[in-house]
């Protein structure tokens, strides 16, 4: 048995240092936030999406980048084993729509604290890691901010990414990787809200979406499609369906990207042209910019009928058949021109970090340097929205505490 230093309390850490304690290690855990596990706190929308109630092809299907350096990791540790684990640990869970895992009571805070039970033995310690203690090639511990300096056995760094910085993410671990001799794929924002071109999703700002279509184009190519929930913000598109789609996002200086919404997408084109004719038979005498009421929410309205290009006053009973099949089209593919990623502070993670080729798929030990270890967002993987990228964070801990030697 010996002592491990896990630098950075969060989803990773701390389940990597209640691992450790069940495999009979002694663990100091570092962490420069006064409360552990703070980032926890803003996944699933203040529930906590817990992980993904699904097989190893489905997981890895859904990791965006290298899940194949997640294969062994997984199966040691799937999505049945962090979900036992939590129940065990005394939190009910629920399984909803997409297989997405979430506590019953729907607060994040109760995994956070089953977590802080999980790691109960490990000696918390409020520090700020400014670098690794390397000697003869080996990490030996670390030193703090403070001036201390702890040694142990090994070190394993699990500080994250650089998204929602407010929890406590500044990327720490990155410089702590090259210290080590590490390659670290430069962060940017994955899972993230969308920068829109022009001003019309600012006067949509608030509207929600909910069971669209959504498809995504890179230089008028489909590169990602989806049903959901969106919403317009003051900036452009956020929502379910927009994370998603912003992780297939490339490099948008080399790239032109739009999003398209079907706006009815349980309805073909026939079927969505003969229902707009039955709602303007009904409203034959109004105005074409007060006739879309039975089809769109209002903010919506007077947006559509500028796109649709037809004379505002002009009555619902004069619109031609070619005017009416435009607007079918416009509702069946509603596109909005990209312009940027929406800014780290509100990503939900990061994409980059630490170079997988350089670390054990198996034990998540350094390639470079014996003694250290690493797990969860500071490496370079990212998944999908559903639950699993806090996945990524459980089995690469249990891999990490579980391959100590």
């Amino acid at each position: 048995m010996g002592h491990l230093i896990v630098v950075g309390a969060g989803a990773a850490g701390l389940m990597a240092a209640g691992a450790a304690l069940e495999q009979g290690h002694t663990v100091t855990l570092l962490e420069h936030e006064e409360k552990p596990g703070k980032k926890i706190l803003v996944t699933g929308k203040g529930r906590c999406n817990v992980t993904n109630d699904c097989d190893l092809e489905t997981f890895l299907q859904n990791v965006r980048t290298n899940p194949r350096f997640l294969y062994s990791a997984f199966s040691a540790f799937d999505t049945a084993a962090a979900m036992a684990l939590f129940e065990g640990l005394g939190v009910p869970l629920k399984v909803e729509r997409g297989r997405r895992v979430f506590p019953v009571s729907d607060r994040a805070e109760d995994i956070r604290r089953a977590l802080v039970r999980y790691a109960a033995g490990a000696e918390l310690r409020t520090e700020e890691v400014t670098k690794l203690l390397l000697e003869e090639g080996r990490c030996m511990g670390v030193s703090c901010q403070s001036g201390r300096q702890y040694r142990g056995d090994w070190v394993l760094v699990a500080t994250g990414g650089v998204s929602y910085p407010g929890t406590g993410s500044r990327g720490a671990g990155y410089a702590l990787a090259r210290q080590a001799g590490h390659t670290v794929r430069p962060p940017v924002p994955s899972l993230v809200s969308l920068v829109a071109q022009g001003g019309e999703c600012r006067r949509m700002m608030g509207l929600a979406l909910k069971n669209v279509g959504l498809t995504l184009y890179q230089d008028g190519k489909s590169i990602f499609q989806e049903q959901g929930e969106a919403l317009f913000t003051h900036f452009g598109l956020s929502g379910p369906l927009v994370l998603s789609a912003s992780a297939h996002l490339g490099d948008l200086a080399k790239h032109r990207y739009e999003v398209g919404f079907d706006l009815k997408p349980a309805l073909s084109h026939e079927q969505l042209y003969a229902r707009l004719n039955r709602d303007l038979t009904a409203l034959a005498n109004r105005d074409a910019a007060n006739c879309l009421v039975k089809l769109l929410p209002a903010s919506m309205q007077p947006v559509m009928v500028e796109r649709w290009g037809v004379d505002p006053a002009k009555k619902a009973n004069q619109l031609t058949k070619e005017e009416r099949l435009a607007l079918v089209d416009l509702m069946k593919d509603f596109r909005i021109r990209i312009r940027d990623r929406g800014d780290l502070e509100h990503a939900v993670i990061t994409s980059g970090g630490v170079a997988v080729k350089e670390v054990d798929p198996r034990t998540m030990a350094s390639k470079k340097c014996p003694g250290l270890y690493f797990a969860g967002e500071v490496l370079d993987v990212d998944a999908y929205t559903g639950g699993y990228n806090l996945q990524i964070a459980w089995c690469t801990a249990q891999a990490a505490a579980r391959g100590l030697a």
